[in-house]
């Protein structure tokens, strides 16, 4: 996934090519892109059940089963991918099986966060899921977590106490969620015994931290306009990171077309479409992982593209608030290089007009006379 797949992102490319309108709803329909992500939870639990049995046995070293859980945890961010896209239909089954799909990272409250917490805040201050304009991953990554914990949480909460429910409901979505983790993990112990649990807790961390890697690369820096009203507009394709490399886009079920995704939050991954109107990432997913990690390496790459972005303006970006004052020193705004223009062109002129009338006097003093009486 950090090598094979970014060299085939940089020698196949980009997909290039969108759906057309009129094949919207044919390819909205086709059942086979379901059974895609359907089809991902059996391989993805056997995977699990797997891994159990190998963790379990004496076979393998300490350093095998790290690598082993490493394994599981990218398959486990990817199952949060697919659960993901489940996620945001509105068939009641698909919604179950996304549940299912978070099992094995026991992210269950990914559920109700995302769909009714980032997608409503989505590149604003107030969403803990969009990366700042100076924020390093490592800063990111506990910001996000827990910043989405709380608020999956609190919307939940308020959801049943509309509905006349307490938390402790069989209709809490985070509950059911976590009932499923814990059943599986119950039940892997059940079958492998108790050493397991370490392992499983690692793959599900390495898991999520793969999701919350992706969250801060997909909408670094972006903050969308406010109306006049002081209410946020729209979410628009100019509020989404857009990466069209074919390879990944297969991996990840099209989820690097992004910023269509959350303009049209209803589209079904295979109908989603490249904009060109979307700031556009330099290379996939996978690539931007591994700049991720290394924070002066992403700021080279990203820094600069999220100032272009807003034509200069670092004002008009979603800034880190402790590095503020430094990313604005170190930038500036167009307004004040337009008024540090400004001042110094009418510095010029003014001292072009005194010199002009310094010499004007040189040449006839009784004019010069004249005139500096007639102003005073």
């Amino acid at each position: 996934m950090l090598i094979v797949i970014p060299v085939l992102d940089w020698v196949v490319g980009e997909d290039g090519t969108n759906p057309r309108d009129e094949d919207y709803e044919l390819l909205s329909n086709d059942r086979y892109y379901r059974w895609c992500t359907y089809l991902f939870l059996p391989v993805q639990l056997l995977g699990l059940l797997i891994a159990c049995y190998m963790w379990a046995g004496h076979e393998l070293s300490i350093i095998d089963k790290l690598g082993l859980a490493a394994t599981l945890g990218f398959v486990s961010g990817i199952g949060i991918n697919a659960a993901h896209e489940l996620g945001h239909r509105v068939e009641h089954a698909e919604r179950w099986l996304a549940k299912v799909a978070l099992a094995q990272s026991f992210y269950g409250h990914f559920f109700v966060e995302h769909n009714r917490g980032h997608h409503v805040r989505v590149a604003t201050p107030e969403d803990p899921a969009s990366g700042r304009l100076g924020e390093t991953l490592w800063e990111f990554l506990p910001r996000s977590v827990f910043g989405s914990f709380r608020s999956a949480i609190e919307l939940e909460r308020v959801r049943l106490a509309r509905k006349g429910l307490r938390w402790f409901s069989v209709h809490n979505h985070i509950l059911q969620a976590w009932s499923m983790s814990v059943v599986l993990f119950g039940s892997l112990m059940a079958l492998f015994g108790i050493g397991v649990l370490p392992w499983l807790i690692l793959q599900a961390v390495i898991g999520a931290s793969l999701l919350e890697t992706v969250n801060f690369i997909e909408h670094y820096g972006l903050l969308r306009a406010k109306k006049p009203n002081g209410n946020y507009a729209r979410c628009s394709p100019r509020d989404s990171w857009n990466s069209d490399r074919l390879v990944t886009n297969i991996f990840l079920f099209h989820l690097q077309r992004h910023s269509d995704h959350h303009a049209n939050p209803g589209r079904r991954y295979q109908t989603l479409r490249s904009s060109m109107q979307a700031p556009q990432l330099p290379a996939g997913y996978a690539t931007m992982i591994l700049f991720a990690v290394v924070p002066p390496l992403w700021r080279a790459v990203m820094d600069h593209r999220v100032l272009e972005h807003y034509e200069g303006d670092v004002t008009k970006a979603n800034i880190h608030p402790r590095k503020r004052r430094r990313i604005l020193e170190t930038y500036g705004t167009v307004a004040t290089l337009t008024a540090a223009t400004q001042e110094n062109s009418a510095k010029g002129a003014s001292a072009q007009t005194v010199t002009q009338q310094s010499r004007s006097a040189q040449a006839n003093p009784a004019e010069s006379d004249v005139r500096e009486s007639g102003a005073a």
